[in-house]
């Protein structure tokens, strides 16, 4: 959604490289060109005159003319602000002293309600809550019925007495659910309540009536955060009329300019609590303004992919393929089947184009990352599995009669077979490398960053070649000199002069070790 938004502050910022001070027309060229690019985001003007006023005077500022990298310092100072006009800090759910928890969603018609409604009822599942949705959208055909349906998917509980499409009374069913969920000890009741097409008297009356039966501990506006600037409009209606604490952008995958979402939380004072970013239930996360602007600005988004990874990978699972691979028999433990249970974990972490989009200066190669092929590794794991237990196991007894059955039954080319168990190979050896402590090649001397006593004994052979005095006095003395620079090389250690270290008892940090 805020890819050409990224692309035209990328480029802006790669004029100031290399400039050792800015002058006030270069200020003035990049606060102009980021005016450009925020107004063709569709952010809204308000928004955008406060945002380029502060960037402005802090780029006169001492924070730039005494700056190293002034170049640096404005990208920094434009990732400020614009956390800024996200909302500042993460905003957290309040919860109420006394369960059960009321969450009341509002917006309008259209808006993803509630399909939301299940995503938040699964996120909160997963934090170890008992969420009950509650159907109080009674006018829109078959909506009780979806919100059944999208309940079951996500796990959780439903109160849907009514059948709905007219029928019924929204506001009696959000009463009698509060006691209901007492009743099956529910502690987090969400109430999805009618949408309209536009503002108008009836919506916002009902929607205040149900506000006054519940008493609600947190109400969220839903916003698609591909209306445009409507999005502003109609969440100032909505602030005014019924009031709401925390605005949920839904349908943040999408490829309209979606400035407009950006500048309700500026515009309104309530911060954005919630982000939508796909069609499936578990593409749902808190809102970090942070990690957002990150991603505007290209710096990639390493704290989301890292708590991605943590909820998909077992600890225990983890920690079997560390040992396979620090093994001494040099990985060779590690198998096709463990290689094919890494795919798949990593597959439930989502596209592979969104994670690599999390990672810095993944915006240089967009259109590569974009046009990855995600069955890739639905057609790796069809080879793997159309292979022999032994052959998993023990993947060097593929030969070429071997190759050719397995590619006939994974429906591939025989070179594709041949190219999977190459790369096995390889991939195998640097993780155990890696694992083991030899870690990225080119640092000699350093433990686990591939110096080491064997990187010295490389060295020492190396020097054979080396001429020697043909007398026979000075060689033996020459001799005796080397022997001792080597005997006090390997007594400090590396080249960074830091303890010899023994390969085997190498142990990894801590904070390295559950991702290995």
């Amino acid at each position: 959604m805020f890819d050409t938004l990224s692309d035209r502050l990328s480029a802006t910022f790669k004029n100031l490289r290399g400039k050792g001070r800015l002058s006030e027309a270069d200020i003035d060229a990049t606060a102009r060109e980021i005016r450009i690019a925020l107004l063709e985001a569709d952010v809204a003007l308000p928004v955008v005159r406060a945002f380029i006023a502060n960037v402005k005077e802090r780029a006169r500022g001492v924070e730039v003319s005494q700056a190293l990298n002034p170049a640096q310092q404005v990208v920094k100072i434009v990732n400020e602000e614009l956390v800024a006009i996200l909302g500042g800090e993460t905003r957290r759910l309040r919860f109420a002293k006394t369960a059960p928890t009321v969450i009341m969603l509002a917006g309008l018609q259209g808006a993803g309600k509630t399909t939301l409604a299940g995503k938040l009822g699964l996120w909160l599942k997963g934090q170890g809550h008992s969420p009950l949705l509650v159907a109080c959208d009674l006018q829109r055909p078959n909506a009780v019925n979806q919100l059944s349906v999208v309940a079951e998917r996500a796990g959780v509980a439903v109160y849907a007495p009514e059948p709905g499409n007219g029928v019924g009374d929204p506001v009696q069913v959000a009463k009698d659910s509060i006691e209901f969920a007492k009743a099956k000890v529910h502690d987090i009741v969400i109430v999805d309540t009618a949408g309209r097409l536009g503002i108008d008297q009836e919506l916002m009356q009902q929607a205040a009536e149900i506000r006054d039966a519940v008493s609600p501990d947190e109400i969220l506006f839903v916003v698609d955060a591909m209306i445009g600037q409507d999005a502003v409009n109609t969440a100032e209606a909505f602030r005014d009329g019924v009031g709401f604490d925390g605005v949920v952008l839904s349908k943040l995958d999408g490829d309209a300019r979606g400035g407009a979402a950006l500048s309700i939380a500026h515009v309104t004072g309530k911060q954005i609590m919630f982000a939508s970013n796909g069609e499936k239930l578990e593409d749902f996360d808190a809102f970090h303004p942070d990690r957002m602007a990150s991603r505007i600005l290209d710096m990639g988004d390493l704290l989301t992919l890292i708590e991605q990874a943590e909820k998909t990978f077992s600890q225990e699972e983890a920690a079997k393929m560390a040992s396979k691979l620090q093994s001494s028999k040099g990985g060779k433990d590690f198998t096709l089947d463990d290689f094919l249970a890494q795919m798949e974990q990593v597959r439930k972490m989502g596209s592979i184009s969104k994670l690599l989009g999390m990672l810095p200066g993944m915006g240089q190669i967009k259109d590569q990352i974009n046009n990855i092929d995600e069955r890739d590794i639905d057609r790796t794991a069809a080879i793997i599995k159309s292979m022999t237990p032994k052959e998993r196991a023990e993947p060097t007894i593929i030969n070429g009669s071997r190759r050719a059955r397995i590619a006939r039954g994974s429906g591939v080319e025989v070179s594709a077979v041949k190219s999977l168990v190459e790369r096995f190979f390889e991939a195998r050896k640097m993780m155990s490398k890696m694992a083991q402590g030899g870690g990225m090649p080119g640092m000699p001397g350093m433990p686990g960053m591939g110096g080491g006593p064997g990187r010295q004994k490389k060295q020492v052979k190396q020097a054979k070649g080396k001429r020697k005095s043909g007398n026979p006095m000075k060689r033996k003395a020459e001799e005796q000199a080397a022997a001792a620079r080597r005997e006090q090389a390997a007594a400090q250690g590396g080249a960074f002069g830091l303890p010899a270290q023994d390969d085997k008892n190498f142990e990894l940090p801590d904070e390295f070790k559950k991702f290995m």
